[in-house]
């Protein structure tokens, strides 16, 4: 069946006459409360069946409004933002639809294949004033910048690693409140970093945020070397978006921000140490599951507190942190509890090549890892290619192997060389493990990467881990025969 499309220019819009639609209008507007259903939006279904969460208007007509007045420097009618994360995402129905509604913000569509790598394109042609971005997003423009840069001469090389250094200097300094704004600064920010904004789109953006998955501290330092920090925005689609955002005048890599002004904050249950459940409280709360009372009651209990099964911790300045996640706790046949994401970020510092770290060890006697290493992908269908990226060709060629295709690597069983580089960069990870239970004893070279169409990545490219697991069960089981 096809459909007719149409399209209007906004003066035309304009110019119609709606005195016929305008009763049926109003019988409408009549007819909303502030307290029904808006919207629902679905969880991703990372750790079980997707749950149906009812949002009314009063939930994301107060949260866009805290958020807005949070970022106290935003302007109305002059903002200019690129949408293209799934509106099925609350993060996306908030900044897309509701703050946009909230402050006359101009919004760009990308086409169909940004999450893809046409991302890139739009942001040049929009240039934003402000971006929202999984971290994911970010960790590709970092791979095709350094990618871009293994590529430049030596001179090239030097003046930019010096730029990036200055740079880096100057925002660390500010976060320790030590001077900053120094004459190399300046003439890095203006001669140099404004060409590579330009280059990306960004040169009028004044803020860039992330959302949706934690952030490698390392990808937060590169952008920050280019004069573009990025901000922290916690919460779930159960609080309609954003409960807690970092701020320009207090930004540190660790911290997911402090709460929303009106929004409460509690840690249950902390251990000796002040880290507990974090539970949130507001207007900003859902109004329940969709057809699941039990859930709903397990999630938020009688006072009202929104339980997020985020475990994390209070400082004394009212700043959010977050330590691991309850659901994605691995808990080791000894009974040690062990945030996965935590190894993971350790072994993605040691190994710039690999593109997915993944641990497994729930109710096992030790921990192992699956490793994928970054290749390129099929812009059309989002399936990876067997052909590496550029910085993996580089990283293989200082290990004197030279291929071009993850076949190549896997050909021979896989190559022992690129195994042992694997195995040495586990090895100092393990040298950072806290305890002994959470160093990494086997892992295994997967023949693809995760993605979404593979079901490994939700849409915003959130791991589902219960599919990882079951997709490759007949690797895992080897660990452990």
């Amino acid at each position: 069946m096809f459909h007719s499309i149409y399209l209007h220019q906004w003066s035309e819009l304009e110019e119609m006459n709606v005195d016929d639609v305008e009763e049926e209008f109003n019988n409408r507007l009549a007819n909303i409360a502030i307290n029904q259903c808006c919207c629902l939006v679905y969880t991703s279904g990372t750790v079980g069946n997707p749950k149906g969460v009812m949002l009314s208007h009063d939930n994301f007509t107060w949260d866009s409004y805290a958020i807005g007045k949070r970022l106290h420097q935003i302007r109305y009618a002059e903002e200019v933002l690129v949408s293209f994360l799934p509106l099925s995402h609350v993060a996306a129905q908030m900044v897309d639809i509701f703050l946009t509604l909230q402050f006359a913000c101009t919004v760009y569509f990308a086409d169909k294949d940004a999450m893809k790598g046409t991302l890139l394109s739009t942001l040049q042609e929009a240039k934003p004033t402000r971006m929202l971005a999984v971290p994911r997003v970010y960790e590709k423009i970092q791979e095709k910048m350094l990618a871009i840069g293994a590529q430049s001469g030596a001179a090239k090389k030097l003046v930019a690693g010096w730029a990036k250094s200055v740079t880096l200097q100057h925002h660390l300094d500010a976060m320790e409140g030590k001077p900053t704004n120094s004459w190399q600064y300046r003439l890095v920010k203006n001669f140099i970093l404004s060409k590579v904004k330009d280059a990306l789109g960004f040169n009028r953006c004044l803020t860039l945020a992330t959302a949706a998955a934690p952030m490698d501290r390392e990808t937060k330092k590169y952008f920050m070397s280019l004069d573009l920090p990025i901000m922290e925005a916690f919460g779930m689609s159960e609080t309609s978006g954003a409960h807690s955002l970092t701020a320009p005048d207090s930004y540190n890599f660790d911290t997911i921000g402090k709460p929303l002004g009106g929004c409460e904050t509690k840690i249950d249950k902390p251990d000796e140490r002040g880290h507990g459940e974090i539970c949130m409280r507001g207007r900003h709360v859902l109004m329940g599951y969709i057809g699941e009372e039990a859930k709903t009651r397990d999630a938020v209990d009688e006072e009202g507190w929104m339980h997020s099964g985020d475990v994390g911790y209070l400082d004394e300045a009212g700043f959010m942190y977050i330590t691991g996640r309850i659901k994605e706790l691995i808990i080791t046949a000894g009974g040690e509890n062990i945030p996965p994401v935590h190894v993971e970020n350790l072994v993605k510092n040691e190994l710039p090549f690999v593109s997915n770290a993944f641990l497994v060890g729930d109710k096992r006697k030790f921990l192992t890892m699956l490793i994928t290493l970054k290749t390129q992908m099929n812009l059309d269908t989002g399936v990876p290619k067997d052909e590496l990226t550029p910085e993996t060709i580089a990283a293989l060629k200082e290990l004197g192997v030279e291929y071009g295709k993850l076949s190549e690597i896997h050909a021979a069983g896989p190559c022992p060389k690129v195994l042992k580089a694997i195995q040495e960069g586990i090895d100092r990870a393990n040298q950072k493990a806290i305890s002994n239970a959470q160093k990494i004893q086997k892992f295994a070279l997967l023949k693809t990467d995760f993605s979404v169409p593979g079901g490994e990545l939700g849409p915003t490219l959130k791991i589902k881990r219960n599919v990882v697991v079951e997709k490759n069960k007949d690797v895992i089981e080897k660990f452990y025969a």
